[in-house]
């Protein structure tokens, strides 16, 4: 079913023969499918019954470890962001091969082992993490499950970056939200309250709610669709789009595509980070559910 029948994805055929030869594993359930790359333990795509992708994956994504992939959902550990002390964006688990150590018709599960020597230096803490992915009729459940391997705490930020496909961001409301305070990430991260109960998205937006609720809602009008997200584990939610400048300052992220996605990720951020301790085991999850307007 992927990628052959993906018209989102792929607009030339070197991306196309570079995501053939990434190992996949494919998950069904209820004529609902999806798949994720051993690299990065990776969600690239989830298909309903009819045949409409229900992730946004670019045309212009790069397949080609250990480049992290535009779209679906990338996992962001053991850093979101800047908030913490790796150099680079959204830490290095999204850009590692990881180990499949499970599988049934409709879930998967991943491993990264880290032995504290990586990140040049930066981040000297041994862990495992383990990314579980699973389908049920019209939910999608993704679950990050870190254990601290060390002798010392664990520090970390995370995050489930996820890109959806919306018909047409100009007709998408995200619900949910109304008296949550957020960080700006264009204004320095200044601190606001949202104070809309429907949150149209018409310009770049970056924002970090602090302490979220558990429940958001994302309504695709133009799709005719409504994805119901449920977060546990994660106090916070990131919502993203980059609008018609930073897109076009992306190479792998083609210009006009700012109008068929928007990211809410559960994340571990400015509520500060999660602080492991040694042989203990930290859990998070988001389950989406799929409905139609």
């Amino acid at each position: 079913f992927f990628p052959s029948e993906n018209p989102h994805c792929c607009s030339n055929s070197l991306g196309m023969s570079q995501l053939l030869t990434m190992d996949k594993v494919h998950l069904q359930s209820q004529g609902y499918t999806a798949a994720v790359t051993h690299h990065g333990a990776h969600l690239i795509s989830w298909r309903a019954p009819d045949g409409q992708e229900l992730l946004f994956l670019s045309k212009n994504a790069i397949f080609a470890p250990p480049k992290a992939i535009r779209g679906g959902t990338p996992v962001c550990f053991p850093q979101f962001g800047m908030l913490g002390p790796l150099p680079t964006q959204h830490g290095f688990a999204r850009n590692k091969g990881f180990v499949l150590e499970h599988k049934t018709e409709s879930s998967c599960t991943m491993s990264l082992a880290y032995d504290g020597q990586g990140g040049a230096g930066t981040f000297p803490h041994p862990f495992t993490l383990h990314v579980t992915t699973s389908l049920e009729g019209a939910t999608l459940t993704q679950e990050l499950k870190v254990s601290n391997t060390g002798s010392n705490a664990v520090p970390f930020t995370a995050a489930l970056h996820t890109y959806y496909r919306v018909g047409d961001i100009s007709q998408t409301r995200v619900e949910g939200l109304k008296g949550v305070s957020y960080r700006d990430n264009l204004q320095q991260l200044k601190e606001e309250q949202e104070v809309q109960d429907t949150i149209r998205v018409e310009d770049e937006i970056d924002r970090i709610y602090v302490n979220a609720p558990s429940s958001i809602k994302l309504v695709d009008e133009a799709g005719k669709r409504q994805l119901s997200i449920e977060k546990s584990g994660f106090p916070d939610a990131v919502l993203w789009n980059p609008w018609i400048a930073k897109a076009k300052g992306m190479a792998d992220f083609g210009d006009d595509e700012y109008k068929e996605m928007v990211c809410i990720e559960p994340a571990v951020a400015i509520s500060g980070p999660v602080k492991l301790d040694p042989g203990a085991t930290w859990t998070a999850k988001q389950s989406t559910t799929v409905s139609q307007l």
